[in-house]
């Protein structure tokens, strides 16, 4: 496991996740893991913002945001080539197809599996299908 959570030194991460607690979580867990965090953010708009001021590397993306989805949010990072996961209570079938192709990572996130998600070799990518 150490190898690969070793996958985040050095790497803006941004975080939109609406559950305080579980963001900040994830927070300290990666700024412990070298990374720098952007965010976390709780809305699509700000998200959006972010995403056009800050550099990132990848992000970590709830679906539901309160009464907002995250999908503009993961439109955005994939036309910018930028990747990201998914991580959530939903179930595949709540998430619409277009988005399948995508990592799911359930809540609460393991960090191993988002590292290997964002940043391993495409061999070891978890899809949805």
């Amino acid at each position: 496991m150490e190898k690969k959570i070793e996958l985040f030194s050095g790497k803006r991460i941004l975080i939109v996740e609406d559950e305080y607690f579980l963001a900040d979580e994830t927070r300290r867990k990666l700024e412990d893991l070298g990374a720098i965090v952007v965010g976390p953010t709780a809305n699509v708009r700000h998200a959006l913002d972010l995403i056009n001021q800050e550099p990132i590397d990848a992000a970590i993306l709830d679906i539901c945001l309160g009464d907002e989805l995250v999908f503009a949010v993961a439109d955005e990072l994939e036309a910018r080539d930028i990747n990201f996961v998914f991580a959530t209570g939903y179930d595949l079938s709540d998430i619409p197809v277009r988005y399948r192709g995508f990592a799911l990572c359930e809540k609460p996130t393991e960090l191993e599996m988002i590292a290997v998600a964002l940043f391993g070799p495409p061999r070891n990518l978890h899809r949805l299908n």
